[in-house]
């Protein structure tokens, strides 16, 4: 997705979720820094257009939100920081929104709660509020996309953890993937779950079965 299309499309909400969480406005530099980040070339799935399709999500599902705009910003920011195999990229993005906040005005418990929503799309711990379930729905709807996007999303993770030997990434991908498919629920709300949560089963479930084999011509090895 071209930087400029992503970023008119959702600069009016980004001008909004502002306006609503502090009393000042940031530089046009912020906007700038963060397309500049979501554009970096080892980027191939943690993309601008992860960033417009989680975006698009909220809008549809606006009315679910406690505080929407809250939301908003820690979408723009939660894959902010993503440097390949870096156990601090959510900290280090939950930090920089938090930063930006507090340097414009807004209350401390805003920007806390922006943190918190950033730092649970690690995934490792459940989450607490509405909102962070909201969140979460959407950061993992590509899960229960159709098959084609799902594969091409598999594609996508691959490449960007190309420089990880075969069978390392697949004995960890399946791991991953495993985690999801071992959860009572994969989606947090009714409308996620009686969408996706079918699909995104029978995704996980096949793509797990395809790391299970050995590509042809791999290195015994590795």
């Amino acid at each position: 997705m071209q930087t400029d299309t992503c970023i008119e499309r959702h600069r009016p909400g980004w001008q909004a979720a502002w306006r609503a969480l502090a009393p000042r406005m940031p530089a046009p530099a912020l906007l700038a820094q963060l397309a500049a980040r979501y554009a970096e070339p080892h980027r191939h799935y943690h993309t601008l257009q992860h960033l417009d399709a989680c975006l698009r999500h909220l809008d549809t599902m606006r009315t679910l939100a406690q505080r929407p705009d809250e939301v908003a910003l820690a979408l723009w920011f939660h894959d902010a920081i993503y440097d390949i195999g870096a156990a601090d990229n959510e900290a280090r993005s939950a930090d920089w929104a938090r930063a930006e906040l507090l340097a414009l005005g807004a209350a401390d418990e805003v920007a806390q709660r922006v943190h918190a929503l950033v730092m649970v799309t690690r995934h490792d711990q459940p989450p607490r509020t509405p909102d962070q379930e909201l969140l979460l729905d959407v950061d993992l709807a590509i899960l229960g996309a159709p098959p084609a996007l799902f594969d091409a999303y598999e594609q996508q993770v691959r490449l960007e953890y190309q420089a990880v030997p075969p069978a390392a990434f697949r004995s960890n991908r399946r791991r991953i993937l495993q985690g999801f498919v071992d959860r009572p629920r994969i989606y947090h709300t009714a409308a996620f779950h009686d969408t996706r949560e079918a699909q995104a089963r029978a995704n996980l479930q096949r793509s797990i079965q395809a790391l299970g084999h050995e590509p042809p011509g791999s290195p015994q090895g590795e």
